[in-house]
């Protein structure tokens, strides 16, 4: 598990995946895995030598559709609610609501007071009732 505070992922997000994916793959070494997304791939991209996954290639489709074109990090938070509600009371804004990430955790997007982007992350523990 992921240290609270910790960026834990790192995705961008762009209306052509296909052609950015390779760009990175040409670039970094990374290599692409295809995660079906029920009618496209959005993509995965992994350390060759061991197959880790280190960030995600999206299209600006679905979900996905409304953000900006930035590599987005996701950050480890302990309580969700409580970190989005303090986003808010301090000048930041929810861009989108909490949203699950089926039995991994649950996810938000939010902009800070400075217009910057960021994903807060919070994993679900086996003892988490």
């Amino acid at each position: 598990m992921s240290e609270i505070g910790s960026i834990g992922w790192m995705d961008l997000t762009v209306e052509n995946a296909d052609q950015v994916k390779d760009f990175y793959a040409a670039v970094t070494g990374w290599k692409p895995y295809g995660l079906d997304m029920g009618g496209y791939d959005d993509y995965v991209m992994t350390i060759p030598e061991t197959g880790a996954g280190v960030s995600g290639i999206c299209h600006a489709r679905g979900p996905n559709a409304s953000l900006p074109p930035v590599w987005l990090i996701y950050i480890n938070v302990a309580d969700i609610e409580q970190s989005l509600r303090r986003c808010e009371e301090l000048g930041g804004q929810a861009i989108t609501p909490i949203k699950s990430y089926g039995e991994q955790g649950r996810y938000c997007i939010i902009r800070d007071p400075a217009g910057a982007h960021c994903a807060l992350y919070q994993a679900i523990t086996p003892d988490a009732s």
